[in-house]
C-alpha cells in the first residue's frame, strides 16, 4: 500500500467511503471540485457526519447519473417525506441507521472487552483513546439537545 494524496485517492478509486468527523478544516472536505475527480459510475457511501460532503453537488452529480451513492447522514434528519432525494435514481437513503446496526454495536462492545482485558493486567488501552482537549475542541458536530422531565 502507498500512500496518496486525496485528489489522487479520488480519482483513482471507484468506491469511496466517506468516514470522518466534522472539523473546521474538513467541512465540504467532499465538494464538486473532489467530486469531479471520481471516474463515472464511481459509488460514495457517506456514512459519517454530514457537513463532510458538499450535499447539492454530490446530488446533482447523482441526478445527472454520474455518480452512484448510499447516504446514512443527511444535513437534516429525518429526510422529509416529499424531499425530492427520495425518489432520486442512482441514490440508496438510509435513515442514520449504519452505526446502529447489531454487529456494529458487538464489535465496539469486543474492542472495550478488549482494552479493559489489557488495562486489567497493568498494559495500556490499544483501541481506546483519551479524550484530548486539542482535538475534541476541533469538531464541529451539532448540539444534541437535551429534554429532561419534570
Amino acid at each position: 500500500m502507498l500512500p496518496a494524496s486525496l485528489d489522487e485517492t479520488l480519482s483513482r478509486s471507484r468506491f469511496v467511503f466517506v468516514l470522518a468527523t466534522v472539523t473546521d478544516e474538513n467541512r465540504h472536505l467532499i465538494g464538486e471540485r473532489e467530486l469531479e475527480l471520481l471516474p463515472d459510475s464511481a459509488r460514495l457511501v457517506l456514512v459519517s457526519r454530514a457537513p463532510v460532503v458538499d450535499y447539492p453537488a454530490l446530488l446533482a452529480h447523482v441526478a445527472r447519473g454520474r455518480l452512484l451513492a448510499g447516504i446514512d447522514v443527511w444535513p437534516e434528519e429525518p429526510v422529509a417525506a416529499d424531499d425530492p432525494v427520495r425518489d432520486l435514481d442512482g441514490l440508496v437513503l438510509s435513515a442514520h441507521r449504519a452505526g446502529g446496526m447489531p454487529e456494529a454495536f458487538q464489535a465496539i462492545g469486543d474492542m472495550v472487552l478488549d482494552d479493559l482485558t489489557l488495562l486489567a493486567q497493568g498494559l495500556p488501552p490499544v483501541r481506546m483513546q483519551s479524550a484530548a482537549r486539542e482535538l475534541v475542541g476541533r469538531y464541529r458536530n451539532r448540539p444534541v439537545t437535551c429534554l429532561r422531565s419534570r
